[in-house]
């Protein structure tokens, strides 16, 4: 990969690499855009291939957590960390400690939080080196557990993707294919569930798997969950997974869900607009848990009812975008694209106006 030439093609400010040989840390931090304000992202922990596979990584994630934040209508930018490592074994005090340290030495330049692959105990050791981390559990004085947010967000998105495609607020009925049964997933299906639809679910991790089956969930082999005839396909785990290989396997009308980056290529998106299936930009639906963290980092106190409140908006916004798309005829991802760079070049342009007081 060329560096620069990929972050002028993306729009990325910053990519930071970071190493500590004790503990063994290699993360990178990239920063996409500050336009909003401070960058704030999770820090994913995965055991990639190769270097470039966590070059990669960051940098489309980083990218989507500007666009999330600025559908969001936060006042924070966008940035993301990659620890490269295996979350089940190189797991250790002073990895975490050390990363804390990092951070810290951007001056509040980038937040960080969990993301795939790390906890929030994972946090409150990071915790002890920097103020520049949120959604800590409430016994430390955080947001606690932003998969609540990022659940019920998506199950709005759900809601608003089954008003525009069947034109009823019900849920009753519906078949969901779940992706991913982890913190949020499991959430979902428990929503969904409650509201009489079939979930049908899968999941990498067997413990994940035997607590979804206790709540009712019918369960299918990882990649089984492509062919599942369903109302709606919901990924909730890694994106990258509506690719060449998967997207002509699809048996269902509706994609939405709490991953990030689930389209391979933007050329996926154009494909299942052409195909009929209504997508829901992930950066959209899955914003809830961003919305928590930008409650807790920008006022000086945290309002569980006002993240609640501006969750229920993603109904709106989702309504809004299918509204755009289906009257420009375009696909929802490139609507709600342009809704955020839009909103960028707005506050950009009256950044320069300059007002003298008094």
């Amino acid at each position: 990969m060329e560096l620069f030439k990929e972050m002028e093609k993306q729009g990325h400010e910053q990519v930071l690499f970071f190493q500590e040989q004790k503990t063994g840390l290699k993360a990178i931090i990239a920063i996409h855009d500050t336009t909003l304000g401070p960058a704030c992202g999770g820090c994913r922990m995965w055991p990639y291939e190769k270097e470039e596979d966590a070059l990669s990584d960051v940098l489309r994630l980083s990218k989507g957590m500007t666009y999330k934040s600025a559908i969001a209508e936060t006042e924070l930018g966008g940035g993301k960390t990659v620890i490269w490592g295996n979350p089940r074994q190189d797991k250790r005090e002073g990895l975490f400690r050390a990363m804390g340290r990092f951070i810290n030495g951007l001056g509040g330049r980038y937040s960080t939080g969990t993301d795939v692959g790390t906890t929030a105990d994972d946090f409150v050791v990071l915790r002890k080196e920097t103020a520049y981390v949120a959604a800590l559990p409430k016994e430390y004085g955080g947001s606690g557990d932003s998969s609540i947010p990022t659940s019920y967000g998506v199950y709005q998105g759900l809601r608003a993707c089954v008003k525009f495609r069947y034109g009823r607020d019900s849920m009753e009925g519906l078949t969901v294919a779940l992706q991913g049964l982890g913190k949020v997933g499991l959430k979902l299906a428990g929503q969904l569930l409650d509201d009489g639809c079939r979930v049908i679910g899968t999941d990498i991790k067997e413990e994940y798997l035997d607590r979804a089956r206790e709540i009712g969930v019918e369960i299918v082999g990882t990649e089984q969950i492509y062919d599942v005839k369903c109302h709606i396909f919901s990924p909730n785990a890694l994106g990258a997974v509506i690719n060449d290989d998967t997207i002509d396997r699809l048996q269902c009308e509706i994609i939405a869900g709490a991953a990030n980056n689930v389209l391979t290529e933007p050329h996926h998106g154009k494909r299942l607009h052409q195909m009929g299936i209504l997508y829901a930009p992930d950066y959209v639906i899955n914003g809830g848990g961003l919305i928590q963290v930008a409650d807790e980092i920008l006022h000086d106190t945290y309002s569980e009812e006002r993240v609640i409140k501006k969750c229920e908006g993603i109904y709106r916004q989702l309504l809004e975008i299918f509204r755009i798309s289906k009257e420009r005829d375009i696909p929802t991802y490139l609507a709600a694209d342009h809704m955020v760079e839009e909103r960028l070049a707005t506050i950009t342009a009256i950044s320069t106006i300059r007002a003298k007081m008094g």
